[in-house]
Order: structure tokens, then C-alpha cells, then sequence
């Protein structure tokens, strides 16, 4: 029985070590200014998410609360009635207070979720928004399209970085504000 356990323990070790080899580790950037981050972004294209299902043309607004958390509303177009939007506001924190780079929002009640700044452009124009196990993904913008050569550099960044850009669901704010 200790001999079996043994295998199966060095088999798993062997196995988590190779899985961790073949994908990079998700990093952030080195730092955010929180101020600068504040205001509206849109959502360019994002990792299919079952609480943004009949939701297109996505964007957020983020904002400082009295409390010091920031507020966040992310707001939708139906896709099932195009006349009527979606709208969810929630909370954000700061989880790594050396960088700002790491957050952790929150919609519903005492659930809080990692929203990591893991590509950012130097001049706040567009982010690059995920967590540590790559279940999550955003491409945010603060126009409502990305130059092609930004979004190439995007794509590419995420690809080296062990995503992947096929499974990205595609925004058009055709008309946005």
C-alpha cells in the first residue's frame, strides 16, 4: 500500500512539474496606477463567461468609492433584446498593494475573484485583464476599437504567455458612445 501511494505521489510531482513547464507563469505587470486605470473601458474581446452570456458590446466603469474600494459597474447590450442592456455593479480591492497590478472584484455578496492587470499600455489606452490559472480573460480598450497593430501585439503577448486567442469572443461597439 505505501509502495502504491509512493508511485502515485512521484507520478503526480512529475506530472505538475511537467505541466507547469510546458505553460509560463501568468505575471502582471510591474505596476498600475489606480488613478489612471479609473474611468470607462471597453471591452474589445473577452473569455467566454456564463454571467456575460447574452451580453454584447460590454463595457466597465470603474470608480473610487468613500470606503476605499473601487466601484465597478460593467454594463452589456442584451444579445437576446437588443433595445435593453444588462447592467451589474459590484467592488473592487487591491490585492498586492506593492503594484496595484493584482485586484480582486466582487458581484455577489462574500465571493471575491482574482482580476490581475496582466498587459497594460504605458499611456492607459488599453489593458489586459486575467488571473493566475488563465480561466479568465478581457481585452479592454478605452475607445471602442484597438488599432490593428496594438491588438497584434495583444495577441501575440497572450499567446507567449500560454493563452489562447482562438477561444477570445469578439466585441462591436458599432455606435458606442
Amino acid at each position: 500500500m505505501l509502495k502504491s501511494t509512493l508511485v502515485c505521489v512521484i507520478l503526480t510531482c512529475a506530472w505538475l512539474a511537467q505541466a507547469s513547464a510546458a505553460e509560463p507563469r501568468v505575471t502582471t505587470v510591474d505596476a498600475v496606477d489606480l488613478d489612471r486605470y479609473l474611468g470607462r473601458w471597453y471591452e474589445i474581446a473577452r473569455y467566454p463567461m456564463w454571467f456575460q452570456r447574452k451580453c454584447a458590446a460590454s463595457m466597465a466603469e470603474y470608480s473610487r468609492r468613500d470606503d476605499g474600494l473601487i466601484r465597478v459597474v460593467n454594463t452589456c447590450t442584451r444579445t437576446d433584446d437588443p433595445a435593453r442592456t444588462k447592467q451589474v455593479s459590484g467592488r473592487a480591492r487591491v490585492a498586492d498593494q506593492t503594484t496595484n497590478a493584482k485586484l480582486e472584484v466582487s458581484f455577489f455578496g462574500p465571493f471575491w475573484a482574482d482580476y490581475w492587470v496582466i498587459d497594460l499600455d504605458p499611456d492607459y489606452r488599453w489593458a489586459v485583464v486575467g488571473e493566475g490559472r488563465r480561466k479568465y480573460l478581457w481585452i479592454l480598450s478605452r475607445t471602442p476599437e484597438l488599432p490593428a497593430e496594438d491588438l497584434a501585439g495583444i495577441l501575440e503577448r497572450l499567446r507567449e504567455a500560454g493563452y489562447d486567442p482562438d477561444r477570445l469572443v469578439w466585441n462591436d461597439h458599432a455606435g458606442a458612445p
